[in-house]
């Protein structure tokens, strides 16, 4: 009696299990997405003095063609669950030949689908331990479920060309990472903040390396440009409102964003001053508008947490002068 060899349980739940977990990719990117868009803080929790999702999501890295990165992630999870599930959705009795022609084709979609992510999530961790220095709960839980679904990929059928398999895969990553690294060619931070000598916009960052002064926090060491200084006179004249503490690093990165000049603007118009130790302090203010964390800004009632590049605060305000601005985080 010939034995038939038995089916492996991982090619049965396989596609299941890479649907769900594009299903909880989609929520995660979903929040996220809708985050960006609406201008709030998600959800996060870090330890102190530690980059949260909030300076994640307001950093260059965040933004891809002009829309927030979430978005895309949003529609990679949204194709991989429908690759995933589409196959599981046609009758098999009726429909077997379509159903396998199907199976086949939706493999190698979840396959190169699950190596791009993969790749692009790999840069994207480093990008988050060695350039922004960051803690991002989901980003590192997306990267999960790409590699976790890479794997399924893998192992939940029986590939039978190996090396048409692994070709697929070098090319699929040649190609990512070509596309990645062109996507963020412009993006290059530094420690040092120079300015830029060929009109493009410089970087910023800082870490503290003497204690605050009360009065003022850290001394601006950046010069404004004109795009800086309109945009600032239209946010006091739009009414909105910085809420800051005078020992909070981020609120001095965006400071630096504005430059001394512009900034000015804002610290005599727009600014309040939470530290109660600060003798600008006004903590009863900042109490009454529910402040949780610093910078937060509220415009036109809405509270948007975290650094912002100038170009956010342009598109949340409707400011329409100048935009070359000479930095960004």
């Amino acid at each position: 009696m010939i034995r038939r060899r038995s089916t492996p349980s991982i090619y049965k739940w396989s596609r299941p299990a890479i649907g769900a977990i594009s299903g909880f990719g989609i929520l995660n990117t979903g929040y996220l997405t809708f985050e960006k868009l609406n201008g709030s803080a998600p959800v996060c929790t870090t330890p102190e003095n530690v980059k949260s999702c909030v300076d994640v999501l307001s950093s260059p890295w965040a933004t891809v063609l002009g829309q927030p990165l979430p978005a895309f992630g949003l529609l990679a999870y949204i194709g991989m669950f429908i690759f995933a599930l589409a196959p599981l959705a046609l009758n098999s009795a009726e429909n077997n030949k379509s159903q396998k022609q199907l199976e086949n084709v939706t493999w190698w979609l979840l396959f190169i689908g699950a190596i791009a992510m993969s790749v692009f999530s790999g840069y994207l961790m480093y990008v988050l331990a060695f350039e922004l220095k960051a803690i991002c709960l989901y980003c590192i839980a997306s990267a999960l479920f790409a590699l976790t679904m890479l794997v399924l990929t893998v192992m939940g059928r029986d590939w039978e060309d190996s090396g048409q398999l692994l070709f697929t895969a070098l090319i699929v990553t040649i190609v990512t990472l070509i596309g990645t690294l062109g996507i963020y060619s412009q993006i290059s931070p530094s420690g040092n903040i120079t300015e830029s000598t060929d009109g493009k916009p410089t970087a910023i960052t800082f870490t503290p390396k003497e204690q605050p002064n009360p009065q003022f926090g850290w001394e601006i060491t950046t010069k404004s440009g004109e795009a800086e200084i309109a945009l600032a006179q239209h946010l006091v004249k739009s009414g909105a409102k910085e809420y800051v503490a005078y020992w909070c690093p981020h609120c001095h990165e965006q400071k630096l964003l504005f430059g001394k000049e512009a900034y000015q603007i804002i610290n005599d118009n727009s600014k309040v001053e939470c530290a109660s130790d600060s003798p600008k302090g006004k903590p009863e203010l900042c109490k009454a508008a529910k402040i949780e964390s610093f910078p937060t800004w509220i415009i036109n009632g809405k509270s948007y947490g975290g650094v912002q590049n100038l170009e956010e605060l342009a598109n949340i305000t409707g400011y329409t002068g100048p935009k070359n601005f000479k930095y960004f985080r």
